[in-house]
């Protein structure tokens, strides 16, 4: 009997996480997922891929005044383009991604810009890049695949 009294007591409702829960848990999950799958890749793996599969993508470090720079120049002159942004200083590999990029780009220094695969350099060379339309040409260039 006192099973049946606890049965009838207890909502299944109750018993299920709510709505928000389970959607906070999932996300965290997901991102704890891709967290370990970038863990994973090698440096080498991680800065090609980025590269070649983002449209724009920016090597930066949060306290930069010239990756501020850059990265707010993309976000006014092409609000419709989404840049991947990796902050190295927030990075356990964020030297190791720095070093590779010397080889990759022949520049070690940050802010390290490519749009559609196409090394761009630095935050001068970025402002530069606009004033002349090539910036915009690369960013508005075909892509395929790339969003």
């Amino acid at each position: 009997m006192f099973p049946r009294i606890l049965y009838n007591s207890l909502s299944l409702r109750r018993l299920r996480p709510p709505q928000s829960s389970f959607a906070l848990s999932a996300s965290f999950f997901a991102s704890l997922f891709h967290n370990q799958l970038a863990a994973s890749m090698s440096v080498k793996e991680l800065v090609d891929s980025a590269i070649a599969e983002n449209k724009i993508a920016i090597f930066s470090k949060s306290w930069c005044p010239y990756c501020k720079k850059a990265k707010a120049l993309f976000a006014e002159e092409f609000p419709e383009v989404q840049a991947t942004i990796f902050e190295l200083d927030e990075r356990d590999d964020g030297s190791a991604i720095q070093e590779y990029l010397l080889k990759v780009s022949g520049q070690r220094t940050v802010p390290n810009v490519f749009v559609n695969g196409e090394h761009v350099g630095g935050s001068d060379d970025v402002r530069a890049s606009f004033s002349q339309g090539k910036l915009t040409q690369l960013v508005n260039a075909s892509t395929g695949t790339r969003l």
